[in-house]
């Protein structure tokens, strides 16, 4: 899986220039009430906030593989006690209790919809063997019942904007043979300030709902809330 240190300083400003609507994936979230849940790449603690600012008897807990963006995210919900940030790799994590609720939206695991296409299931483990340990894993941190919720997006393309700062944010897209390389840049008029480079695996929607079904876990066809999540239930 991707280490993200070398973005981790640019991180906040591209995901607040539209990069997601936040508002709208905390919607999705809370749609049906959890007592406590989990986000798997939690990043620097963004959607973890807004959903403690809403809802401050959830409890919370954040995992990621980079510490850089965990120092941030500490920061940003230092406030907030009832969250807690979990230094983690999703092949091999553990955590003290089951959630009711797992969430990652662009994090570990999220699916891409390209018009009336089947979902594309996206994952930042490259090597099959992970994402069965990811799953297996997961598994055992999801009570009874509880619901997985993987992110919907678009479709991935090369693009290049400027954002709120003056900076150029630019992404490029290369196909491999199990999936796609992603490289990500933010420039300033004169320099390259970061450069990041992540390569992905994707699978089929039978193929990814064979996958979690083999850890207990099934789509929920008539669950989709507001467009921001595809479901799947522990059994």
């Amino acid at each position: 899986m991707g280490d993200y240190t070398s973005m981790s300083t640019y991180y906040d400003v591209i995901m607040t220039s539209g990069y997601y609507d936040y508002k709208k994936i905390v919607d999705g979230i809370l749609n049906q009430p959890s007592a406590n849940i989990l986000e798997i790449g939690c990043g620097t603690g963004l959607i973890l906030e807004e959903i403690a600012k809403r809802n401050p008897a959830i409890s919370l807990t954040g995992m990621d593989l980079t510490q850089a963006m965990l120092n941030i995210a500490q920061k940003r919900l230092e406030s907030f006690s009832q969250v807690n940030l979990s230094l983690q790799n999703i092949t091999d994590f553990s955590l003290q209790n089951q959630f009711e609720c797992v969430f990652s939206y662009g994090g570990v695991w999220y699916f891409v919809i390209d018009g009336d296409q089947e979902p594309l299931l996206v994952s930042h483990l490259a090597k099959g063997e992970d994402n069965e340990s990811g799953f297996d894993r997961l598994a055992a941190h999801v009570c009874r019942e509880g619901r997985l919720l993987l992110g919907i997006q678009g479709p991935h393309f090369d693009y290049e904007k400027p954002i709120s700062t003056g900076l150029i944010y630019s992404q490029r897209i290369e196909p491999n043979e199990v999936g796609f390389t992603k490289h990500y840049y933010l420039h300033s008029p004169s320099e390259t300030l970061m450069a990041q480079t992540i390569h992905y695996r994707t699978y089929s929607f039978s193929q990814a709902k064979q996958l979690m079904s083999r850890y207990g876990f099934h789509f929920q066809p008539n669950s989709v809330g507001n467009g921001t999540f595809l479901e799947f239930k522990k059994m």
